[in-house]
Parts: C-alpha cells; sequence; structure tokens
C-alpha cells in the first residue's frame, strides 16, 4: 500500500507534504522580497513616509535580524523543552500561516529586534538571503521541527516547523510594508 505526502513523515518530524510546501513557502516570499527591492536608489532606500516611520533599508534590516533569530532557534531547537502532547500543532500552523503575513494590526518591534542603522538596506537583503538560505537547509535537515518548542513573544509556543512558516510570514508581512512605502505619494521616483 502506497502513503500519500500528507501522512509520511521524514527524518525531520514533517510530512513530505509539509516540507514541501513550506520550501515553496520560504522560497516564494524571499523572491517577493528581492523584486521588490530591486533597483532601488539609496533615496529610495532612505525615504520615510513620516519620521516615526521606517525607511525600507530599516524595513530590511529588522527583516534580517528577524531571519536571522529563527534560523538560530531552529537550530537550536534539539535543546528546547518538550512540546505539550496535546498542543494542536495543526491549527497552530494555520494560525501562523494567517496571523503573521497580516499587516493589521501593527505591531511595535520589540527594541532587539528593532533597526539600529549598523548596515545599508542592501547589506541587510544580503544578510536575509544568507540567513533564509540556512532556515531553507534546516527545513530540509533538522531532526527537531516538531516535538520541541520555544515561545514566540505573542503567539505563544511555536515548534521548528511554525518557526520557519513564521520567518516567511514576517518577510510577507514586511514586503507588503515595503511596498506600502513604495506607492507612497511622496517616494522619489
Amino acid at each position: 500500500m502506497e502513503q500519500d505526502s500528507a501522512t509520511v513523515m521524514d527524518q525531520t518530524g514533517i510530512t513530505t507534504a509539509e516540507r514541501e510546501f513550506a520550501e515553496r513557502y520560504l522560497a516564494a516570499t524571499r523572491d517577493c522580497l528581492a523584486d521588490a527591492l530591486k533597483d532601488l536608489s539609496e533615496a529610495q532606500w532612505n525615504f520615510k513616509a513620516l519620521p516615526e516611520s521606517w525607511s525600507i533599508a530599516e524595513t530590511m534590516e529588522h527583516i534580517a535580524i528577524v531571519e536571522g533569530r529563527v534560523k538560530d532557534i531552529v537550530g537550536g531547537m534539539a535543546q528546547a523543552p518538550a512540546d505539550s502532547p496535546d498542543r494542536n500543532v495543526k491549527l497552530v500552523d494555520a494560525v501562523v500561516l494567517v496571523k503573521v503575513p497580516m499587516r493589521y494590526p501593527k505591531v511595535k518591534a520589540p527594541e532587539r529586534i528593532s533597526p539600529i542603522g549598523s548596515r545599508t538596506g542592501r547589506q541587510a537583503l544580503e544578510d536575509f538571503l544568507a540567513s533564509r538560505a540556512r532556515t531553507a537547509e534546516l527545513l530540509r535537515t533538522s531532526a527537531h521541527l516538531r516535538g520541541r518548542v520555544v515561545p514566540h513573544p505573542i503567539l505563544g509556543p511555536w515548534d521548528g516547523y511554525q518557526w520557519i512558516l513564521g520567518a516567511a510570514g514576517h518577510s510577507a508581512r514586511h514586503t507588503g510594508q515595503i511596498l506600502e512605502v513604495i506607492e507612497d505619494s511622496k517616494y522619489p521616483r
């Protein structure tokens, strides 16, 4: 009897279908972000619609910081606490897929993941792409994508697979923010 990819788990603790979905989601959100940033001038990277809002460069720095932290979290899941046996992972997966990419309500980033101007937008994009490649590699190789959890500061405990979905959704959320900046009437053309 042949098993379908939605029920067969591989060495990472997720099903083949879950892994393939996450691979596509990581690639699609990476590509959408990179496309939004193509050929930006320094004025475009640094434009702020309002003094208190982030520029595209600052947004990209934030995305790179978060992606690096997610990569580190997933890479360290072997040391994370065991998941509760009654936690509904499929429900949490769905919540991550819906809530993380949403632009509203707006959430203020904690200081530890806020941009500080330590790199240019282009450097932050390069850092993000390198971290995203490592995140994708962890999706293929980590033995602890299910069964161990690290708390998300807003949405509760996430396993490694959910952190990977969250990374993809986070970059999608901020790609939307970048596109909003680009559409601003004062944005340099």
